[in-house]
């Protein structure tokens, strides 16, 4: 059928196994190349985040809408690092040029919980590289249907593995 589903059972896998409550279960599901509905079930936050495409974003029955900050320098960002040494190593090269030019940031250690905070307006922006459709496609439906733009570093749309969630 034309219809996929990214599933991943524990987004944050470390936070779980180290009892850190930023994990969750995510469920995305893509339509003719199109994620159209998502779930981001997160247990130890107590947090449902739903959205369907055009029906706008919740967490648990409560309509979200992101930060309106457009202050770069205002703003607080979430990001993550892979599990590669080496691309780590890149990741804290380009945190090492973003960090003079923010507020502050956030490492919490599950793309999709990051997604979500950015839904909430809990972070103003999140970007990370190296993630995985079943990483961000939940969570980036989630954040688009709460007013989030979200798509690579051009402004163009979610392709690849870098994923760039913010208000407009």
């Amino acid at each position: 059928s034309s219809v996929r589903w990214h599933v991943d059972p524990i987004d944050g896998t470390v936070n779980y196994m180290y009892g850190l409550p930023q994990y969750a279960v995510c469920i995305g599901t893509e339509v003719a190349g199109e994620v159209v509905a998502g779930a981001v079930f997160a247990p130890a936050l107590g947090a449902l985040y739903s959205a369907v495409q055009g029906g706008g974003a919740w967490r648990n029955g409560v309509a979200l809408h992101c930060s309106e900050q457009d202050d770069l320098a205002l703003s607080l960002v979430a990001t993550g690092f892979g599990y590669d040494p080496v691309r780590r190593a890149h990741q804290a090269g380009v945190l090492r040029e973003v960090i003079p030019r923010i507020r502050d940031v956030r490492r919490m250690g599950a793309a999709s919980v990051d997604l979500c905070s950015v839904a909430c307006g809990r972070v103003d922006a999140y970007y990370e590289k190296g993630l995985a459709p079943w990483d961000h496609a939940a969570g980036a439906l989630i954040a688009a249907e709460a007013g989030a733009m979200v798509g690579d570093l051009d402004g163009g749309p979610l392709e690849g593995d870098f994923c760039l969630a913010a208000p407009p």
